[in-house]
């Protein structure tokens, strides 16, 4: 099939990462940040209270819109209130930078899979438009996009934190179809989460591309028009590209 538009997810399919939210190392360096600008935390204080604060906006957002069945919320929010818990006059600057310290903190590493850009750059050059739909921290992967080399070989990007839905809402996949004036039925969805990326994707019309990756979620592959078994962007090239 002649695709005009190419939908990737992001982290499992173009992007491999290892992040670890829960060591004591992590946390321990988060308290000496908040702590040097004004909010006193011990870690393990400042580890529930974060888990405490995305649990509690979490709620909220899911109570404003009885419809949200997959909220978002955007975590600078979360480095931001707590400082102010702690009576720190901290500006949305503050949070987000706090936010980037942390990502960086908490991930052990992440690098392109092979030949990701090189299928990114093949895309676009054969006339495919090309879009990133993840579920995402814009000031997380804004960044990573830039550090992996990829941040400008897309046409569009759509991070769930921008929009207060995330996949498998198929509402977040509308909003990029709608926008971008998406013809379903020339598009097709790459990803590596079936019920996050594909089963959504395929009910919308599109066509799909499986990938089971290092970090999919362990499941039985999905229904898609190609099933990968492993990590191979040669294949989905040449799918992709006939």
């Amino acid at each position: 099939m002649d695709f005009s538009d190419v939908i990737f997810d992001l982290y499992g399919t173009l992007v491999d990462i290892k992040t670890d939210e829960n060591t004591p190392e992590l946390w321990a360096e988060m308290a000496r940040i908040y702590t040097e600008n004004g909010a006193k935390y011990g870690a393990e204080e400042l580890k529930n209270s974060y888990f405490s604060t995305v649990a509690g906006m979490e709620g909220s957002a899911l109570r404003r819109d009885a419809h949200e069945a997959h909220p978002e919320i955007r975590l600078e929010l979360v480095f931001q209130k707590l400082y102010l818990d702690r009576g720190v006059e901290a500006d949305m600057a503050l949070g987000v930078a706090t936010g980037m310290l942390f990502r960086e903190a908490s991930t052990a590493y992440i690098r392109l899979y092979p030949g990701a850009k090189e299928l990114l750059t093949q895309l676009r050059e054969r006339g495919r438009r090309v879009w990133l739909l993840s579920n995402a921290q814009a000031i997380f992967t804004r960044p990573e996009l830039r550090r992996v080399g990829i941040d400008g070989l897309f046409d569009g990007v759509y991070l769930s934190s921008d929009y207060g839905v995330k996949k498998p809402d198929r509402r977040f996949f509308q909003r990029l179809l709608l926008e971008q004036g998406i013809d379903v039925q020339r598009a097709v969805m790459v990803g590596n989460d079936g019920a996050c990326d594909i089963e959504p994707a395929r009910a919308l019309g599109l066509a799909a591309v499986y990938i089971r990756s290092n970090i999919s979620p362990r499941e039985p592959a999905p229904e898609a028009e190609l099933r990968l078994e492993s990590q191979d962007l040669d294949k989905v090239r040449a799918f992709l590209l006939p």
